[in-house]
């Protein structure tokens, strides 16, 4: 099974941080009664990037839900971690988009290293627009 984030890329787009859920998933109850079955699904089956263009969270197998946004349509990836999550490095991430979108994610691997991935791409996307429009309005001549 190919990976959905490497599978779907946009034309000039690299993957610059992926995640994948933490360990604490296969300490559940569903894990004890599944024999670690379904967490391990979970496991392979999530995938949670930040690229060049898009924050990409996939969860799910048989049915599946998928999370892209492009990077300017994004207002907040805020980050929730309980003390057991701060002491073993898992937490909540909740992607907040520019028209209302609210998607949250459990038992994220390293949820304070995603968002500095995310607020850095963002950075880097907004300084690219900046520039370009600086050269473009330099270089537009007035039309007589």
């Amino acid at each position: 099974m190919g990976s959905y984030v490497h599978d779907n890329p946009i034309r000039g787009e690299v993957v610059v941080h992926e995640e994948k859920p933490h360990w604490i998933l296969f300490l559940s109850w569903p894990s004890l009664l599944t024999l670690g079955l379904l967490p391990l699904i979970e496991y392979w089956t999530s995938e949670f990037a930040v690229t060049t263009k898009r924050v990409i969270m996939k969860v799910g197998w048989l049915s599946r839900r998928v999370l892209e946004l492009n990077l300017h349509k994004i207002e907040s990836v805020n980050v929730d971690q309980p003390l057991l999550g701060r002491l073993l490095g898992y937490g909540t991430i909740t992607v907040i988009g520019t028209g209302g979108t609210r998607e949250t994610f459990h038992r994220i691997a390293s949820p304070l290293v995603f968002r500095k991935a995310f607020q850095e791409q963002e950075s880097e996307f907004e300084e690219a627009r900046d520039r370009d429009s600086r050269t473009s309005s330099t270089t537009m001549k007035p039309t007589v």
